[in-house]
């Protein structure tokens, strides 16, 4: 895949053989696990190999809780956190009807790249008034002078305490919404067109480009394969739920 970034914690799994991720430095590293940082620009290479890619919400508990052992942007995974996951993560790609509670095989498989207690840290209250806002509208447009009446701070200052707490652009972020929402309809649409007309995107070619940017692939792809909607077991730092797409095997 070519060079993109996108705001969830990317975690790589290769069932069979290594995969490959190249950072900015543009440095590969090649290995059976790998974690990417959230809004690292970065490459990937399955070298072939059968995997699982899984994406975390940095806001979720989980989330900060993984990043906090994030010490680049690319770090490979110790072989030993792999040796219990990747037996269920490869019975999940052949199999999925066995695993009824898919949340749960991603709550361990998380937990064992990360052990030990979730952090206490929270976001500012007034950040996470304005992500539950957004989390729980259908409706994606909204402006930084919108979000920063409801925080009831000027824009200026909430666009600064924005980026602080979450690490991007308050514009960066609602684009970043989008686009997990896109996915979603990607799954359930049959043409790029609708999947678009969801979440707001001003056409195809628009949510095409946006892919591009940060997944590093067309959205067509997504269609080639078998998707099935999950909620994320992880609550997120304001307290809501989180909502990913898995697919029923990873290649």
């Amino acid at each position: 895949m070519p060079a993109h970034a996108h705001h969830a914690i990317q975690i790589v799994i290769a069932l069979d053989g290594t995969a490959a991720i190249c950072g900015s430095d543009r440095q590969w590293h090649e290995a059976q696990g790998l974690v990417v940082r959230p809004d690292a620009e970065h490459s990937f290479d399955c070298n072939g190999a059968l995997g699982v890619m899984l994406f975390v919400d940095p806001e979720s508990t989980e989330g900060a809780w993984l990043s906090t052992s994030l010490r680049q942007d690319i770090t490979i995974v110790a072989g030993t956190r792999l040796d219990a996951m990747v037996p269920e993560l490869r019975t999940f790609a052949e199999r999925p009807d066995e695993f009824p509670d898919v949340a749960a095989l991603i709550r361990r498989c998380i937990h064992g790249l990360r052990p030990g207690l979730a952090p206490a840290r929270r976001l500012d209250a007034r950040v996470t008034t304005v992500i539950d806002v957004i989390r729980a509208s259908d409706d994606l447009r909204m402006s930084l002078e919108q979000a920063a009446d409801k925080a009831c701070l000027s824009s200026t200052r909430f666009a600064h305490l924005f980026k602080e707490q979450v690490g991007l652009p308050f514009s960066r972020y609602m684009l970043w919404r989008k686009l997990t929402r896109a996915m979603v309809a990607v799954a359930s649409e049959r043409t790029i067109a609708a999947a678009a007309h969801a979440p707001d995107f001003a056409d195809a070619a628009h949510l095409t480009r946006t892919f591009y940017q940060m997944v590093g692939m067309a959205p067509s792809v997504l269609m080639r394969g078998d998707f099935i909607e999950i909620p994320s077991p992880f609550a997120t730092l304001s307290g809501d739920v989180a909502r990913p797409v898995a697919p029923r095997s990873a290649g």
